[in-house]
């Protein structure tokens, strides 16, 4: 018979009362702490009133859409951490969601593309050999080191990480104890249970699955994401189990349907309608932040539960054109994009409750209320959350990340690269065809079949610290800086392994040129 959880911590606190003090101390010095990766979908670095834009003098600074878009418990949550505020994701959600399971960069392990869940979508030019069905049940991946570390891990919302019929259409096959609601699928047929999440009597490839006692409710997806993450937390605890709650909403991605909650919040913007939507819908995904650090308080395990916050690509807000500053603005672009508004997004990292007498915050003291400019990127992740969670990956395991630890406790950290690479071989998005490489406040793009751009471009060089909205393209006035930095680029491809276009004939692949040859 299963001992009621009451007599349990009786027992507990009994024991306890026995033990000499050095001997808790060790015991709570053992526990490893809780994580909670709180991933949303389609969110980009404006898309919150929390500003993470500064000036010249490293201060935030707010701008219209910080007005426009209301996010407390985002606000609420840097005030107890540090922000990243040059903290890039892969411009597509696949190729992010790839890294932050294996701490790779895309041009490592080959999902360079969003994977569409019936069939092959490399483009006209694409590598033939991408890897376009995603993770496989034998892959080194980030919940599976913390199952064997001893860690419940669980997943909730949209998966992503594979087509149908693939290993990676279900996280169960990559390490994750529990799933609610990942498949194949990128975003829902419908938001609302009242619809039954689109699924229906016909099949709905986007039909959200595992969500059945909510149907016919009148409730939106985020909700009932939210309520299911608590119950799978409460479960853990109750078995006194550490856990890994990877909470990734299908919000704030399209269907752009609003969250009738907070509607009346936007009535009166004079945006249009899906702007409002899509407002609504980051109020939302910003309640359940909310629900959750409130959920574990209740628990008693805030102390001891470490809050990661961030997007995977950047804004796909219905704001404006694919390179417009428009939907990120003061920056440029959109999901999907090779300029800052399609890769840029948000990063907090926190404690859930701040007790610096609590062994897991003596070991990693996050600075409350503190932002850090360094570049950083999704395939940090992994190693720093296995070192949080004092665990491993193989040593045959590549990993393109370092550890965030130093830096989050707003520290410098020379061994923490300022570099980002941003590969995309692919087309049937915004930006087709293209490599970004940035290091420092330097970027450069790539394209590689330049007469398909609307500039006729082949480089782009800019100087994100005078030109944050890359307006000007350095790239014939600093030939020396588009040398170096292309040789980089180059370099860092290669060091991946990383796969190119097809040449136009097909007779070979399309190496990026020097610029010399231009």
């Amino acid at each position: 018979m299963k001992c009621p959880r009451s007599l349990q911590l009786c027992l507990l606190a009994f024991c306890c009362y026995l033990l000499p003090a050095t001997e808790v101390a060790q015991a709570d010095e053992s526990r490893p702490p809780n994580i909670v990766l709180f991933l949303v979908d389609d969110m980009g670095v404006m898309d919150t009133s929390l500003p993470f834009l500064t000036d010249e003098a490293g201060n935030a600074t707010r701008h219209p859409l910080n007005e426009y878009y209301r996010t407390p418990n985002m606000e609420r949550l840097a005030e107890r951490g540090m922000r990243l505020n040059n903290f890039y994701a892969m411009s597509v959600c696949s190729p992010t969601r790839t890294s932050i399971m294996t701490g790779q960069n895309a041009a490592r392990h080959g999902t360079t593309n969003w994977i569409n869940p019936s069939s092959n979508n490399r483009g006209p030019y694409g590598p033939e050999d991408w890897n376009w069905t995603g993770l496989g049940d034998h892959d080194v991946t980030l919940p599976r080191l913390l199952t064997n570390a001893g860690y419940r891990t669980i997943h909730v919302g949209k998966g992503h990480f594979g087509p149908r019929d693939y290993p990676g259409a279900d996280p169960l096959n990559l390490g994750f104890e529990r799933n609610v609601a990942g498949h194949s699928a990128g975003h829902p047929a419908s938001y609302f249970g009242l619809k039954n999440f689109g699924n229906g009597p016909k099949p709905n490839l986007h039909a959200v699955p595992d969500l059945e006692a909510y149907h016919g409710q009148d409730i939106f997806l985020t909700e009932a994401l939210t309520r299911e993450a608590k119950r799978e937390v409460s479960e853990a605890v109750s078995a006194d189990k550490p856990f890994f709650l990877y909470m990734a909403h299908y919000a704030v991605h399209s269907p752009f349907q609003s969250d009738d909650r907070f509607a009346e919040h936007y009535t009166g913007s004079g945006k249009k309608k899906s702007a409002q939507a899509f407002a609504t819908m980051i109020e939302g995904m910003d309640k359940s932040l909310g629900d959750l650090l409130d959920h574990v308080e209740s628990l008693g395990v805030a102390d001891n539960t470490l809050f990661v916050f961030l997007g995977d690509n950047g804004s796909d807000a219905p704001l404006g054109g694919a390179h417009a500053i428009a939907c990120a603005a003061p920056l440029r672009g959109k999901k999907g994009s090779h300029y800052e508004g399609g890769m840029r997004v948000p990063f907090i990292a926190a404690w859930a409750q701040a007790d610096p007498e609590n062994p897991a915050q003596k070991k990693l003291p996050i600075a409350a209320g503190a932002m850090r400019g360094a570049v950083a990127s999704v395939c940090d992740l992994m190693p720093t959350l296995l070192e949080v969670a004092d665990a491993s990956a193989p040593s045959d395991h590549p990993m393109d990340g370092y550890t965030l630890t130093q830096l989050l406790t707003d520290q410098a950290d020379p061994e923490h690269q300022d570099t980002f690479l941003m590969h995309y071989p692919h087309s049937v998005h915004r930006s087709d065809y293209f490599t970004t490489y940035r290091r420092g406040n330097w970027k450069v793009v790539y394209h590689y079949y330049p007469e398909d751009t609307p500039e006729k471009l082949r480089y782009e060089l800019f100087d994100l610290s005078t030109d944050p909205s890359e307006s000007n393209n350095l790239a014939a006035a600093e030939p020396e800086k588009l040398t170096e930095m292309m040789g980089e680029l180059i370099a860092e491809l290669e060091r991946q392994g990383a796969k190119y276009p097809t040449t136009r004939d097909r007779s070979g692949e399309l190496r990026p040129e020097m610029p010399g040859s231009v």
